[in-house]
């Protein structure tokens, strides 16, 4: 439980970082060919952003509550599936509205 808690932690924190660097409009940390038709580059780095600050919300949470042992490792694995699938789902729609498709 602590090494996942320490994984999980470690990721949610470069994911973090890297939400709170595309926020703030350093969108060249996003792959060109995911941007390549999108014109609104703020409002996309902003979206994006809290797409993945969501995903290292769910990360980090989940690697707190592993802190507490066996009982609750259940409940973190899910809290990290349905982060994550919160995150990708806007991470597609976001796509989808800025940049006319997933690629």
């Amino acid at each position: 439980m602590v090494v996942y808690a320490i994984i999980m932690l470690l990721t949610a924190g470069i994911f973090g970082i890297m939400a709170i660097l595309i926020y703030k409009g350093r969108t060249n940390l996003i792959h060109d060919y995911h941007q390549a038709k999108v014109t609104d580059h703020a409002g996309y780095g902003k979206a994006f952003g809290k797409a993945m600050g969501i995903i290292a919300v769910a990360m980090a949470l989940s690697g707190l509550l592993a802190l507490f042992g066996e009982p609750v490792m259940t409940i973190a694995v899910a809290v990290l599936f349905f982060g994550l699938a919160a995150g990708i789902v806007a991470i597609v729609r976001i796509q989808r509205k800025y940049n006319g498709g997933i690629f």
